[in-house]
C-alpha cells in the first residue's frame, strides 16, 4: 500500500469517481457541455470514466463514435467552434497522434489566426504514459508533446481531486484543454474534502500544488509520480532528508513561480517524470531555472529522473526498469545532495 494515501471514511473517492463527477456535473450545469469517444456510451467507457452517463443523458450528449480518432475529432472541434463544448475521449492518448492534425492545426492555432474572434472550447481526455504490458505503442507520454504547442492548456492530475477540480475547470475554460489523465490511478481512492466535493469546486489551471513541506531538495512531478515522490520522501525523511515535493497539476501554462520558490527555499531539484528524457517535462523545468533567478541559488546541478530513453518493452521485467521506480528517486536526491 502507498504511503501517500490513507482511507479514513467514506469520503473515499477514486479517481475514475471524480472524473465521472465531474463530468456529469458539467454536462447537467451546461447544455452546451457533451461527450463522444470510442465507447463511452452503451458501454458506459472503456475504463468505466463514464458509467451511467448515456442512461442519464442519452444519445445527443453522450455519443458512441467508430475507431475513427481523426474524424471524431475533427467533428468535436467543428462544434466548438459553432458553440458547443465538447469533451472528446481517446480511449489512450496514444490515439490522439491519428488526429493530431485536429488538435494542433484545427484547435490549438485558431483562436490566434482569427484575431480572437473564433474560441475553441474542448477538452481532449483520456489516459496518458504508460500503462501495464501494454509495450510501446501504448505508453509514450504526451505532457512533453502537447505543452510544446502554443494555443493549447496541458493539465495532468495526480490525485482525485486534482481530477475533479481541474477536469471542470477545464470544460468551463474557453481554451482547447489537453486533460493527461492515469490509467493505473483510476482505482486509487484518495481522502475528498468537503469542499472539493462542492459543485463549485474547481481547481484554477496553472496553478501547482506543494503536497509536502521540505527544507533540503525540492521534488516536481506530475500525474503518477507525484506519488512515488511522496514515498520517496517518506523514506528519506527517516534518513533525516526533508523533500518539499511539488504537484506540478498543469504542464502548460506552467507554475514556474511555486516551482521556484521552491528552489530559493531548499537550493536543490530534481525533477521526476514518466516521460522520456530528451526535450520533456523536466528539460523544460532545468532551462526556466537556469534562465530565472532560482538559478543562483542552486548548491548543485538539478537532476531529471525520466522514463529510460527507448521504446516500452512489453516483459514487466524490462517495463519496471524503463520508468521511474522510487529507489530511482532516493538515489537521485541523493546524489544531488552528495550523500
Amino acid at each position: 500500500v502507498a504511503l501517500w494515501y490513507t482511507i479514513k471514511s467514506s469520503e473515499a473517492v477514486t479517481v475514475r469517481d471524480a472524473l465521472n463527477q465531474a463530468m456529469d456535473e458539467e454536462l447537467e450545469r451546461d447544455e452546451r457541455v457533451f461527450l463522444m469517444g470510442e465507447e463511452v456510451a452503451q458501454y458506459d467507457g472503456a475504463y468505466k470514466v463514464s458509467r451511467g452517463l448515456w442512461k442519464k443523458y442519452g444519445d445527443k450528449r453522450i455519443i458512441d463514435t467508430p475507431i475513427s480518432e481523426m474524424g471524431f475529432a475533427g467533428i468535436a472541434v467543428g462544434s466548438a467552434m459553432a458553440g458547443l463544448r465538447p469533451i472528446c475521449e481517446f480511449m489512450t492518448f496514444n490515439f490522439s497522434m491519428q488526429a493530431i492534425d485536429q488538435v494542433i492545426n484545427s484547435a490549438a492555432k485558431t483562436y490566434y489566426m482569427s484575431a480572437g474572434l473564433q474560441s475553441v472550447p474542448i477538452v481532449f481526455r483520456g489516459p496518458n504514459g504508460a500503462s501495464a504490458g501494454v509495450a510501446a505503442q501504448h505508453s509514450q507520454c504526451f505532457a512533453a508533446w502537447y505543452a510544446h504547442c502554443p494555443g493549447l492548456k496541458v493539465v495532468s492530475p495526480w490525485n482525485s481531486e486534482d481530477a475533479r477540480g481541474l477536469l471542470k475547470a477545464a470544460i468551463r475554460d474557453d481554451n482547447p484543454v489537453v486533460f493527461l489523465e492515469n490509467e493505473l490511478m483510476y482505482g486509487v481512492p484518495f481522502e475528498m474534502s468537503e469542499e472539493s466535493n462542492s459543485k463549485d469546486f474547481v481547481i484554477p489551471i496553472g496553478k501547482a500544488k506543494i503536497e509536502r513541506q521540505g527544507t533540503h531538495v525540492t521534488l516536481v512531478s506530475h500525474s503518477r509520480y507525484v506519488g512515488h515522490c511522496l514515498d520517496a520522501a517518506a523514506v528519506l525523511a527517516k534518513e533525516g532528508i526533508e523533500c518539499e515535493v511539488i504537484n506540478l497539476r498543469t504542464i502548460r501554462p506552467m507554475d514556474v513561480d511555486t516551482i521556484e520558490g521552491s528552489v530559493m527555499k531548499t537550493n536543490h531539484l530534481v525533477t521526476v517524470e514518466g516521460g522520456w528524457p530528451q526535450f520533456g517535462v523536466g528539460a523544460e523545468i532545468c532551462a526556466k531555472i537556469m534562465e530565472g533567478p532560482a538559478f543562483n541559488y542552486l548548491d548543485a546541478p538539478v537532476t531529471r529522473v525520466t522514463g529510460v530513453d527507448i521504446p516500452m518493452p512489453y516483459a514487466k521485467i524490462l517495463e519496471d526498469n524503463s520508468v521511474p521506480q522510487i529507489k530511482d528517486i532516493i538515489f537521485s536526491v541523493k546524489k544531488t545532495l552528495n550523500v
